[in-house]
């Protein structure tokens, strides 16, 4: 069998967005941010899991989700629930299994899918298709051909990852891996993990950035630039589109991390770094986070600095004193 390589080429837009996103990638490390906020690596985990569900029809909210993980009881569909909680499995193995290993993705799929899908964890026995109501836009390869394309497709990887960059190469692997379709169900979501874990495997950093939420924001794109790929037979539009998510997805990460940083109080620092985006805390909950036992220490040196500067705001503005009052970080 003739080594497969797939059909792509490095464009000037490619070189420039891979120059950006290695100059961001760098400032994020300098700051070494994520691995002293486990709380906002978390969050953006959460961030990943709930994106990447929705791109896929699965209704439950970023809160919710949260709610999943954390144990609490959720009223939705039953599917769905379980669909949160077999991702979150499979996300927690970031950095634990070979990204250039095939039998380690069939293994992460039954983690992902092993509660949700009959055929989990093994490649699909019947045709796919993409449908637009009951128009098919794109039949998936033959059944068939299925192993033989996943056996070419990772031993490409496996030669070339000294020679493309793990952008490229993580981008040509997610587009080939949705064109190829390997399995009955979970494949997005699969190719999204997958192209996280390459990346991560790069730098580790990315196994906390929300790349799945930037995606999420331009599902229509996402879909658009696939399609374009089937028509031009090659990922040339894939890549570019990518390595932009990839490349927007930094820049909010260096929003979250450095530019509060260089100007904020250390007290300040610590009541953010402790709260997640969008979650309300009660005074009692951040108090009891930071470890403070004065409440008017608590108030003047964490929460009114933060509200002055509008870096969170309350819960119920319209009664500032309100026994049930929170804050929320924005």
């Amino acid at each position: 069998m003739q080594p497969y390589t797939p059909p792509f080429s490095i464009t000037n837009r490619m070189l420039s967005l891979a120059a950006e996103i290695a100059e961001k990638t760098g400032r994020i490390m300098s700051y070494r941010s994520f691995e002293t906020k486990p709380y906002l690596r978390r969050s953006n985990r959460i961030r990943s899991i709930h994106s990447s569900l929705a791109i896929e029809a699965n209704s439950l909210s970023l809160d919710e989700v949260r709610s999943v993980i954390d144990g609490k009881t959720v009223i939705g569909p039953e599917k769905e629930i379980q669909e949160v909680k077999d991702a979150y499995r499979a996300y927690d193995m970031l950095g634990a299994f070979d990204p250039y290993s095939l039998r380690d993705l069939q293994k992460l799929h039954g983690i992902m899918t092993c509660h949700t899908v009959r055929e989990s964890g093994i490649f699909r026995t019947h045709n796919e298709g993409v449908f637009d109501g009951d128009r098919c836009i794109f039949m998936a390869p033959p059944p068939e051909f299925v192993p033989e394309q996943m056996q070419a497709l990772f031993a490409w990887m496996q030669a070339e990852r000294e020679a493309v960059h793990p952008l490229i190469l993580s981008s040509v692997f997610h587009y080939e891996f949705v064109f190829i379709h390997p399995f009955s169900d979970g494949n997005g979501r699969m190719a999204r993990l997958w192209q996280t874990a390459l990346l991560s495997e790069w730098n580790p950093v990315f196994r906390y950035l929300p790349l799945e939420s930037r995606i999420h924001d331009h599902q229509d794109n996402y879909y658009a630039a696939i399609a374009a790929c089937h028509t031009a037979g090659n990922s040339d539009a894939f890549i570019t589109f990518m390595l932009e998510m990839i490349d927007h997805t930094l820049g909010w990460a260096l929003e979250q991390i450095t530019e509060k940083d260089a100007y904020l109080p250390e007290t300040v620092q610590k009541l953010l770094d402790i709260m997640e985006f969008d979650l309300p805390y009660t005074a009692g909950q951040l108090m009891s986070r930071l470890n403070l036992k004065s409440k008017a220490s608590f108030r003047a040196h964490y929460l009114s600095p933060a509200l002055d500067k509008g870096l969170i705001v309350m819960g119920i503005p319209d009664k500032p004193t309100s026994r049930n009052q929170t804050y929320i970080k924005k």
